[in-house]
């Protein structure tokens, strides 16, 4: 049998060092590299560049004025989206009907404005006005939680693959809008919806974006410190370990659907009160943006890790790019190149990035 040795008396303890180099102390990061240390610090210095470029190339340095910097922070649909769609991902599931969701739920939000104010009357306002309004943004809401709950129910319940249902839904939810509209738009909607919401400013900015701000920071809060958070993170981090450790993945995946659908149905009601009308045909690319802007910001494609401070910054990078390119008189056809490549940068970014975590 073997023997424990007495220590020798007053021989000094190994150091960290020497018992084990794994040990050792780690020397702390400067401020810089702990800045700079995610990615979406990186994808703040490319807006910032991009900013300085479109405003050197723009006659007179338009790019800054204050109209078109108000129709930057107009942006707020995108960021409802990308916001949406990075809940998604850090669960594992993708979707592509954002776009059609929006296009669907801002009719919906349309036909209900116009059925409660009807025509104008003798002193030239709207009846019920504030009623209107307040039934538009429930009636999109409420369609677009059912667009998600129907995209929940056939990826978590039929088992179709997210990417093919969402796609399918995508154009069904494009023909219905387009049959309720017999292709065409809902217009004369009242002037006094984008005077008292969707132009609306405070301190020079628009309100809805100071809503979508506001709900930033909530999807903020929810992921990092709440069950709900974790749960989706851990779906995306492995499926069959979240089922093993007991969370009904199929509910929570429904749900997380329903939450996307109403991101998209409140960015289908502040696109009606920006326009005052319905563009069911300017939203094709939606999802697209919204997966370019995901990705560049940090949100991985796999799932697992979501940074809504990135879905920030990279939707502005995609805002800001579109934006630009109009400004200093680049065709629009131009404009989905740089989308397009933009989204394979980022993606093939992703793929280096998650190959060398692994």
């Amino acid at each position: 049998m073997s023997r424990i040795l007495p220590r020798v008396r007053n021989e000094p303890l190994p150091s960290a060092e020497q018992a084990d180099p794994d040990l050792r102390t780690v020397p702390a990061k400067g401020i810089i590299q702990r800045l700079f240390s995610g990615t979406a610090s990186w994808v703040f210095l490319i807006d910032i560049a991009l900013i300085i470029v479109f405003a050197t190339l723009s006659s007179q340095h338009s790019f800054l004025s204050l109209t078109n910097v108000q129709a930057l922070l107009g942006g707020t649909e995108a960021l409802l989206l990308s916001l949406g769609l990075a809940l998604l991902l850090g669960a594992g599931i993708i979707d592509f009907s954002l776009g059609a969701n929006l296009v669907v739920s801002s009719v919906t939000g349309g036909i209900a404005i116009q059925h409660i104010t009807g025509s104008f009357s003798a002193q030239g306002s709207y009846h019920a006005l504030g009623w209107a309004v307040f039934l538009g943004l429930a009636a999109s809401i409420a369609t677009g939680v059912l667009f998600g709950l129907v995209n929940g129910l056939a990826i978590s319940y039929v088992g179709i693959n997210p990417l093919i249902a969402t796609l399918g839904t995508a154009g069904i939810g494009t023909g219905i809008a387009l049959v309720i509209t017999n292709g065409g738009d809902i217009s004369g909607l009242p002037a006094q919806l984008q005077q008292d919401v969707g132009l609306k400013t405070v301190a020079d900015i628009p309100l809805p974006a100071f809503v979508a701000i506001l709900l930033a920071v909530v999807m903020f809060l929810i992921i990092r410190f709440t069950r709900f958070g974790m749960r989706s993170l851990a779906m995306g981090s492995s499926r069959a370990a979240a089922e093993r450790s007991g969370i009904n993945v199929r509910l929570h995946a429904l749900r997380l659907t329903m939450l996307a659908g109403a991101f998209a149905g409140l960015a289908g009601f502040v696109d009606i009160a920006r326009f005052g009308a319905t563009t069911t045909s300017g939203h094709a690319n939606d999802a697209l943006n919204a997966l370019t802007a995901v990705i560049i910001g940090g949100t991985l494609l796999e799932g697992g890790r979501v940074s809504i401070i990135g879905a920030i910054w990279g939707t502005a990078l995609a805002v800001t790019l579109q934006e630009g390119l109009v400004v200093i008189g680049v065709q629009a056809f131009y404009q989905l190149i740089a989308v397009g490549v933009v989204l394979i940068v980022a993606v093939s970014v992703d793929r280096f990035r998650y190959r060398r975590r692994a």
